[in-house]
């Protein structure tokens, strides 16, 4: 991997921990780095299942170049929208906000 990939690889991880955010309802109390990298994280992980599983659609997303099926993005965007749940509840469980008051 060459610099670029490493450049592309953090651009579509935070628009995947974007996306994350926008389908899970409510407000979520990260900020934007835990985002991207849990965005980072659902890629990797997406990609991993989506090859472990088989799961693979004939339709792409042609973005420079580089080819992204649309079933793997689903499957990442799925992950993320995990992790960002779960990091929000751990946010707001090991807040030390006195908000209930």
């Amino acid at each position: 991997m060459d610099l670029q990939d490493y450049l592309a690889a953090v651009i579509f991880g935070a628009v995947i921990g974007i996306v994350a955010r926008i389908v899970l309802p409510g407000r979520q109390n990260i900020g934007i780095i835990l985002t991207v990298l849990i965005g980072m994280g659902a890629a990797v992980a997406g990609t991993w299942a989506a090859d472990r599983w088989d799961i693979h659609s004939d339709k792409f997303l042609v973005v420079r170049g580089h080819s992204y099926d649309w079933l793997v993005i689903g499957v990442q965007v799925g992950i993320a929208v995990v992790g960002v749940a779960v990091a929000a509840l751990l946010a707001k469980a090991f807040s030390t906000d006195d908000d209930d008051d």
